[in-house]
């Protein structure tokens, strides 16, 4: 279960479920974070307040931290004055099957995460959540024809490829603009390399698809 989602306000949501129990899966996690916000921005654009608002959402069949919580919400404060919360936009989540903090967590979320780690014993269930129950009965669907269910998938995967293609040829045509405006003011590889915080291979490598990209 690996999601990339965004509402309507723009937050940007990464959902990542963590069958096996990891010692690397908070770093892991900081990682997904990079890989994140590594994508959000337009090549060469400074101004990082126009980095979306994101979610880092850990899904785990077992307590990470070992506190009993079905939720951890981790965002960035200051150490000598935990009053300071760094403004950042970036929020992670580790959430586990097995909290017992019940009082403290809205119901809903404990029955996704028992439907998650249920999903087949809980199939004839009736759930109090909307959401939930609409969950189950995608999965229902889906399981009721194995077939379509892997047609489905196959098809899903093969846009899912185009997307990205289509995505990457538009940012590197963008970034080829750019490089031809540096161009014409008279920079050399080197200079439009460094504003642009890339190689001077990549800028080369670019050049190189001049043709095709604009074409395309």
């Amino acid at each position: 279960m690996d999601v990339y989602s965004v509402d309507e306000e723009g937050t940007v949501y990464d959902t990542e479920m963590q069958q096996d129990h990891r010692y690397d899966l908070e770093k892991r996690s900081r990682y997904y974070q990079g890989l994140l916000d590594s994508s959000l921005l337009e090549p060469g654009e400074r101004n990082y307040n126009k980095l979306n608002d994101t979610y880092i959402i850990m899904i785990m069949p077992f307590d990470l931290f070992g506190k009993g919580r079905y939720q951890y919400t981790i965002q960035a404060s200051c150490v000598e004055d935990k009053s300071i919360q760094v403004q950042d936009g970036a929020t992670r989540i580790f959430l586990n099957t097995h909290g017992k903090n019940k009082e403290e967590v809205r119901p809903e979320l404990i029955e996704f995460l028992n439907y998650v780690e249920k999903t087949n014993e809980l199939q004839g269930e009736m759930f109090h959540s909307e959401k939930v129950t609409k969950i189950q009965k995608a999965v229902q669907q889906i399981k009721s024809n194995e077939q379509i269910g892997v047609k489905y998938m196959q098809e899903w995967e093969e846009r899912q490829d185009e997307i990205d293609k289509a995505i990457e040829a538009d940012r590197e045509k963008r970034t080829l603009e750019l490089i031809q405006k540096k161009q014409a003011k008279g920079k050399d590889l080197t200079q439009i390399a460094d504003e642009l915080e890339m190689t001077e291979e990549e800028v080369q490598r670019l050049l190189g698809k001049k043709g095709l990209l604009e074409n395309e």
